[in-house]
């Protein structure tokens, strides 16, 4: 009797994953054209691109029904959205070879190592090796 009720607590919560699918598809779909708005704020195109991008892949996956590929495609929606939020800048030029870059708050920022001409950089070994045709016609 308690596996039969453990049962039915699976089923139903599996049941309730299937009911909330939709509406988290529709959160992340939100969440999407909302981060691209912030990303290119001030960038028309390229807003209007990404709105293009974002509904076309919508609406070729809106007949999906299998719950793992919508849950693949969900996981996947969240990290374009990560991706957008915190890796893609935009830069403009503001005179020829001067660039101003718009960094928000989500931007990853990276340490950067200046460069030093003077390094000493270790040597390689042997870098290339004959080819199979090289090695025939050295026979």
């Amino acid at each position: 009797m308690y596996t039969t009720g453990f049962k039915q607590k699976i089923n139903t919560i599996v049941c309730l994953n299937m009911e909330n699918l939709r509406s988290v598809v529709l959160n992340n779909f939100k969440k999407l054209h909302r981060t691209r708005l912030k990303v290119f704020k001030g960038d028309y195109r390229a807003q209007t691109a990404a709105r293009v991008k974002i509904n076309e892949e919508y609406k070729k996956n809106k007949t999906v029904t299998d719950v793992e590929a919508i849950k693949a495609m969900i996981k996947f929606s969240e990290d374009i959205e990560n991706e957008l939020r915190t890796q893609v800048i935009q830069a403009k030029e503001i005179k020829p070879g001067v660039f101003e870059a718009k960094i928000t708050e989500d931007t990853v920022k990276l340490d950067n190592v200046p460069f030093d001409d003077n390094a000493i950089l270790p040597k390689r070994g042997k870098r290339r090796q004959n080819c199979c045709q090289e090695q025939v016609k050295d026979n």
